[in-house]
């Protein structure tokens, strides 16, 4: 009797990379830009496979990045982050400082934030769920990836407070929850709770956890608990756990609301997301908070990335006007 062996294919680099970079905790988003990256490095240099290029090569495609493409430092880092990851995980290689790469020119930019009344009153044009999302990136510092993956077990309203699980940086925070919100976002939760509900009847109701948790409890996907504090309208089907399920509500459905609330609110600022979470920091510094209590509310993990709201404070208050 002749049994037959199965001869599984080795994937190709880039499905490695994301293998890689998920076993290691990175994040979806570092995950997308790094394997964008290398794509990019191996089309530059004309499909050649990474492990016939070199030193050469990578300080070529990163001045290439700051000439002619004339990219940012930031990202221009993120890609060169993004190939060393590449060549010391797959290739044991270490290139160390590469000398010769044209570095794009690094600016020291302030960022934009609101007044208080600014800010209100483009929360106060703004309706639904984008207002709530809104709302807490303002009253609780959350970058926008981050209130829109939160669950419902997150929202921690006896404390008053919300857990980020998994930031920046794969660290964990509390923050405050805003009082303001606190009867809108309950009231919120009921509607999801019967989404919720609805969906398990017709036989759905799984979330995507976090951390393979489905492994070590397979019926956690189902509790209300486990949900998307903002879930979308539809569900989807999601390949990588074979099931259809409500993941949480696109990125673009915030920006574009803000980005109409803004005009509607008169405002001649460049605002997007992330604005609000600059202008929680700048408020609570002119409400006399301590700059270590930011830095712990933001997850920042240097307080020199914190102390640039003091620059800004020093920028419009504390100064008279000779005219005034």
């Amino acid at each position: 009797m002749t049994t037959s062996i199965k001869i599984l294919k080795k994937p190709k680099l880039l499905d490695q990379v994301r293998i890689s970079l998920q076993r290691n905790r990175y994040s979806k988003k570092t995950e997308e830009a790094y394997t964008k990256w290398i794509r990019e490095f191996i089309l530059f240099n004309g499909k050649i496979h990474p492990e016939k290029l070199g030193k050469h090569e990578i300080e070529n495609y990163l001045t290439h990045l700051a000439v002619v493409r004339r990219v940012s430092a930031s990202t221009q880092n993120q890609a060169l982050c993004a190939i060393v990851y590449l060549y010391k995980q797959f290739f044991g290689v270490e290139f160390g400082w590469l000398e010769d790469v044209k570095r794009a020119q690094k600016t020291n930019r302030l960022p934009v934030v609101l007044s208080k009344n600014e800010a209100l009153a483009v929360i106060g044009n703004l309706v639904g769920v984008p207002k709530l999302v809104t709302s807490i990136l303002y009253g609780a510092g959350l970058r926008l990836g981050e209130s829109l993956n939160l669950r419902v077990l997150d929202i921690d309203f006896g404390n008053g407070s919300i857990n980020i699980r998994r930031g920046k940086g794969d660290k964990d925070r509390t923050t405050v929850l805003p009082k303001s919100i606190v009867n809108d976002l309950k009231n919120h939760l009921e509607r999801v709770n019967q989404m919720h509900c609805d969906d398990l009847r017709k036989g759905y109701g799984c979330s995507v956890l976090p951390d393979q948790l489905e492994r070590k409890y397979p019926n956690a996907s189902r509790e209300f608990k486990w949900q998307f504090v903002f879930p979308a309208d539809k569900r989807i089907f999601f390949k990588e756990n074979n099931l259809y399920t409500r993941f949480h509500i696109h990125e673009s459905t915030i920006q574009k609301a803000i980005r109409q609330a803004v005009i509607n609110a008169r405002i001649d600022k460049k605002v997007g997301p992330h604005t609000f979470r600059h202008s929680f920091a700048t408020q609570l510094l002119t409400d006399g908070y301590d700059i270590r209590t930011i830095q712990e509310l933001l997850g920042h993990k240097s307080l020199r990335t914190t102390m640039i709201y003091t620059h800004v404070l020093k920028n419009i208050t504390g100064i008279k006007s000779p005219l005034d």
